[in-house]
């Protein structure tokens, strides 16, 4: 009777110690796949050789995990607690535990943390330094300079050092393609030489993540790829009846529409009048590519254009001859190509700088000679050399 009474109460321990167990795990695995405590977004730093030991910590001290165990257990028993990647990483609010050891353990580029980013402007280039909050997740710009013709500050050549700083290169839309690979030159991080100048409006305007030590000519392909991916889609939606031959026409005209308008809202009509122009067998008259003619997209015109340039005839002076030029002008970015390929539907055929940024559009000579008179008249007031404008 001892015994029976011995193992009655051994196996009900049991069977208690199994159920707290269970109970155990299945509160663990709530916690680790439920949403975290952390109530704004998060760096996540993995130092290069670090522990998921010092990780768990380091993120139960940030108060993004509630429990430094159980990020273990759940890392160990998914078979990734040997595979964590350094860099530094942005969580979510309330991203769990599964999904922060999925995001560490994938590695790829740094997404918060430090970054570097080479722009490569219209005008010249700049590199950033930005550093992200980790409180609010908003980065904040830490220093600057200009890679043509300044010393770079020691905090950007620290921060290019860092390996788990985020590496960029930061294309404007508008730019040339002699632009681009001029910039890529110039950002130190990367390797390999420019054998041969992408075509002109074939690299996309964007932002790309690199690793120190890319490889410029890959850069490029890169680029290119993305711009062909970006124009084939559009072309393929665009709308009936355009007065484009194909696809490299449309971005011709993209790019023109780039270069004369900076105001978003403006874009699609800006190719409606440049579209009703060719509809009407007009010439396009467009300042941006008499300019192209004249710098070949090396660098930018810092005076008027002569009215001998205006007169000269070549390929690019939309003054002189009828359609399009050859070629792009400049590398369009995605809301221009949308543009040329559904521009809004309009009577213009006249558009002129109202002062403000933006342009004033007329259905007829008689309106645009009025919209040009206005424009003579701030040019006065501001002391500018009077510019040729369409139609005048």
């Amino acid at each position: 009777m001892i015994w029976r009474h011995i193992a009655s109460n051994f196996l009900t321990l049991l069977i208690v110690i199994l159920i707290a167990v269970a109970a155990a795990v299945a509160w663990a695995k709530h916690q680790y796949t439920s949403p975290g405590p952390h109530a704004v977004a998060a760096c996540v730093r993995v130092a290069p050789g670090a522990s998921l030991n010092a990780v768990s910590q380091q993120l139960a001290e940030q108060g993004v995990v509630s429990n430094a165990y159980v990020f273990r257990a759940g890392a160990d028993y998914a078979g990734k607690s040997r595979a964590l990647k350094y860099g530094s990483y942005l969580m979510p609010p309330g991203a769990s535990m599964e999904d922060i050891v999925r995001a560490i353990t994938a590695g790829g580029p740094s997404t918060c943390g430090t970054e570097v980013v080479f722009r490569i402007g219209v005008r010249e280039n700049s590199v950033i330094l930005r550093d992200m909050d980790a409180e609010t997740g908003e980065f904040a710009e830490q220093a600057k300079y200009n890679p043509a013709g300044e010393p770079a500050p020691e905090a950007i050549v620290a921060a290019q050092a860092r390996p788990d700083a985020r590496l960029r290169i930061s294309v404007a839309e508008g730019v040339t393609s002699w632009q681009v690979a001029e910039g890529l030159k110039q950002a130190g991080f990367l390797e390999g030489e420019v054998a041969d100048l992408p075509e002109e409006g074939s690299l996309a305007p964007d932002t790309y993540d690199v690793e120190k030590g890319a490889d410029r000519a890959e850069i490029l392909a890169e680029m290119e790829r993305r711009q062909a991916a970006i124009l084939a889609a559009a072309w393929e939606a665009r709308e009936p009846d355009l007065p484009y031959a194909s696809a490299e026409e449309a971005l011709i005209m993209a790019s023109i529409i780039e270069k004369e308008t900076g105001q978003p809202e403006e874009r699609r009509v800006v190719a409606s009048v440049f579209v009703n122009r060719l509809r009407q067998g007009m010439r396009l008259e467009t300042d941006p590519t008499v300019i192209y003619g004249i710098t070949e997209g090396r660098g930018v015109l810092d005076r008027g254009i002569r009215g001998s340039e205006l007169r000269r005839r070549t390929a690019y002076n939309t003054y002189q001859i009828d359609g399009l030029p050859p070629t792009p002008i400049a590398n369009p970015g995605r809301a221009a190509i949308a543009a040329a390929l559904d521009p809004e539907d309009t009577d213009f055929v006249f558009f002129v700088a109202d002062g403000s940024g933006g342009h004033a559009f007329g259905r007829t000579l008689e309106e645009h000679n009025r919209n040009v008179a206005r424009w003579r008249e701030i040019e006065r007031q501001r002391g500018e050399p009077l510019s040729p404008v369409q139609g005048d």
